[in-house]
């Protein structure tokens, strides 16, 4: 498997990569393409892609939380076709090398859903299995409908992340919003 990371808007390459994007997040919390844009003129975004046999199969929209050395895992998705293969922990693996080599992260970051539906309690356990911990505070977002918890992944033993999942969705708020500052949109994840 073949993994690319980017970190400007690319619009051919968006194109092939949208499909498994809205596939997964749809209906789902997934950002609109002018936000995307947007996350990428601002420097805030990186666009992780995983190629087998010439195609498109796996894809991650991650940031940077600022004042801190952790890696927002924004959304992370595989092809539905392409799903129960590894593909998504062999994702995770590429995520974690580059995020400490070439993003100088020791962290990683991701918010859950916290109703335990199986699919949820299926994708936590994916969580766990890449090495996150799951926080126990609960986070209510006023412009979505679903609450949320944070996990977080410390790769090195120190770091500056806080460890407590309401100091952790401070980070997380600063992050979509200033996602969503600037753009057309109006509303936000928050």
């Amino acid at each position: 498997m073949e993994f690319q990371t980017i970190n400007q808007w690319d619009e051919k390459l968006w194109k092939q990569v949208s499909p498994i994007y809205h596939q997964a997040f749809d209906g789902k919390g997934a950002k609109p393409e002018k936000i995307i844009r947007n996350m990428f003129q601002k420097q805030l975004c990186f666009l992780h892609i995983g190629v087998e046999e010439g195609q498109i199969v796996a894809m991650a929209l991650t940031g940077k939380l600022e004042g801190t050395q952790a890696l927002l895992i924004d959304y992370l998705a595989v092809h539905h076709k392409w799903q129960h293969r590894g593909i998504g922990m062999k994702m995770m693996k590429y995520i974690q090398e580059w995020s400490m080599t070439k993003g100088n992260m020791k962290s990683l970051v991701i918010e859950v859903e916290s109703e335990e539906t199986p699919e949820t309690l299926s994708r936590n356990h994916f969580w766990k299995k890449c090495g996150f911990t799951l926080t126990d505070y609960i986070h209510d977002y006023k412009w979505v409908p679903e609450s949320y918890r944070a996990m977080f992944l410390n790769m090195v033993p120190d770091t500056n992340l806080p460890e407590k999942g309401e100091e952790l969705f401070k980070l997380i708020e600063k992050f979509h919003k200033a996602s969503y500052q600037g753009s057309e949109v109006g509303g936000n994840k928050n």
